[in-house]
């Protein structure tokens, strides 16, 4: 295998072949459980190649010292025993228990670098069995695995760092991937993604900068998070940021940290468990942690949360009132809020529309965030844009330090582009948005700037047509021409009809 820098690396060609090997279980294993297994092993991959990459060059430098070689080893990003590298598994892989050797092997690498790979008792591959029988009985399994192995031993998937360069190949390649599971699993894509334009625009609304700390409590996979982070190398040039996330399902928080790793990411915490019933991103005094920036995409209208013991909330979080039983999104919001910097902390969260006008509960907690001065920007999403759900969308950006009283109302429902399975967003209508956020000025049925009087007078109701009219008029009827028109057409049909007796009577029809 070619380790060249000059091999010419082509994403495309990657991700078609990664695509490629979900081949091997596709009509075996449903996708939803798939992915995980195509996931586990592109992280297992690249990390063995990282491995090899730098043990081969130690060798060159130290060939004659095999103990500094190994001293230099146990410094690198991840320690990989080598029972647990991907080759030495490739290299069995026509010997009987490949799904074992698998097992074993991740568990090897957990175990080996825990403080990144695990929390609590909770590791990355837990939740992940390669030795499972959803994989069929253990000569079909065997088989499957062996196929994924040559899949994986291709050429072009050699991710070496000396052939790839800097380039983000690999982290791209997975988010590439977790699109596609996403944009087939259907309600549960909205659990783990996303989609990479709304995670851009909820990113640069809430604009993070250098050496601020950026969280997301309902993380998923991570792409909105990491999307922040990018978002503060292209204000500054620098990566000095932190990011935290906490996940509540254990399949997907591994995702989020295999993602991270990936893409470089290091500065990390994401914490595994559920935000609203357990917040694990807390101080040294059990306290909630507090960050610069929080965005989220939470599951929208959760029902069973933890409305029994909100009321006994050890943070206070539902102090302005507690969400219903069945929709958790002001439980979301309300947690967002209060792990928000006093100073600088800002919000981006995508909503269900009915949040902005629902009344009960969540108008009262509605009210009282208007009242406090932290609701910036109301902007309203087309419909179809999120994987799973055909309904529209809206982002709330609220804001700890406003300058003045007023909302902007943004009604982007309407700029989008028509895809095969969705509506996207293109960067034209981002920066649409972007512009007219940045302005805070009434744009012709698009935006309006309302004063905290006008949302009063409509009784703290956020429904975005309240503020921002988008009626066409229509063309006024000529009805003398529409008349004439009409007379025109019934003596076109009468001669027509005359036309038609004629042909049949000439054919025998008729009298």
């Amino acid at each position: 295998m070619s380790d060249s820098v000059s091999d010419k690396i082509d994403s495309r060609k990657i991700n078609d072949i990664l695509w490629k090997a979900c081949d091997t279980f596709r009509g075996t294993v449903d996708p939803s459980i798939y992915k995980d297994y195509v996931l586990t092993m592109l992280f297992l991959k690249y990390i063995s190649d990282v491995w090899q990459d730098h043990y081969e060059a130690y060798e060159r430098e130290h060939g004659d010292h095999p103990e500094l070689i190994e001293e230099l080893l146990k410094n690198e990003r991840f320690v990989l025993p080598r029972d647990a590298n991907f080759y030495a598994l490739y290299d069995a892989r026509y010997e009987p228990g490949n799904g074992e050797r698998i097992d074993k092997a991740l568990h090897a690498i957990e175990d080996g670098n825990a403080a990144k790979l695990q929390d609590g008792d909770h590791g990355v591959f837990q939740d992940i069995a390669f030795n499972s029988n959803k994989l069929g009985d253990e000569a079909q399994k065997n088989d499957i695995l062996r196929h994924l192995l040559e899949d994986f031993n291709k050429p072009e998937l050699n991710l070496r760092p000396s052939r790839i360069g800097n380039k983000d190949v690999i982290g791209d390649a997975y988010e590439y991937l977790i699109e596609r599971f996403a944009a087939g699993a259907g309600k549960k894509a909205g659990e783990f993604y996303t989609p990479a334009e709304v995670s851009q625009l909820i990113a640069e609304l809430v604009d993070p900068q250098e050496a601020e700390d950026i969280c997301d409590p309902a993380c998923g996979s991570a792409s909105l998070l990491m999307k922040c982070g990018r978002q503060v190398v292209e204000n500054s040039g620098t990566r000095k940021y932190a990011l935290y996330g906490q996940e509540a399902i254990g399949s997907t928080w591994a995702l989020a940290k295999m993602n991270m790793f990936l893409h470089g990411e290091d500065n990390h915490i994401i914490k595994w468990g559920d935000t609203l019933r357990n917040p694990r991103l807390l101080t040294r005094n059990e306290t909630l942690q507090h960050f610069d920036v929080v965005v989220a995409n939470p599951p929208f209208s959760l029902d069973k949360w933890g409305y029994e013991s909100a009321a006994n909330d050890p943070h206070g979080r539902f102090r302005r009132g507690i969400p219903p039983r069945t929709k958790a999104d002001y439980a979301f919001i309300l947690h967002m809020i209060e792990t928000m910097k006093p100073k600088t902390g800002r919000v981006g969260v995508v909503v269900p529309h009915g949040v902005l006008f629902r009344g009960a509960a969540e108008g009262k907690i509605r009210r009282k965030l208007i009242e406090e001065n932290l609701l910036d920007a109301v902007i309203g999403l087309p419909e179809k844009l999120f994987y799973g759900t055909g309904i529209p969308a809206a982002v709330l950006i609220f804001k700890k330090s406003r300058k003045d009283k007023n909302t902007l109302f943004i009604d982007a429902s309407r700029e989008y582009q028509d895809g095969k399975n969705r509506n996207y967003l293109t960067r034209e209508h981002l920066d649409k948005i972007l512009t007219t956020y940045k302005t805070r000025k009434n744009v012709d049925k698009y935006a309006y700037l309302a004063s905290f009087e006008e949302i009063e007078e409509n009784d703290f109701n956020l429904n975005i047509p309240r503020y921002v009219d988008t009626f066409e008029e229509e063309e006024e009827i000529d009805l003398e021409a529409v008349r004439a028109e009409r007379v025109q057409l019934k003596k076109q049909q009468s001669e027509i009809e005359e036309q038609m007796e004629g042909y049949l009577k000439e054919l025998g029809y008729g009298s």
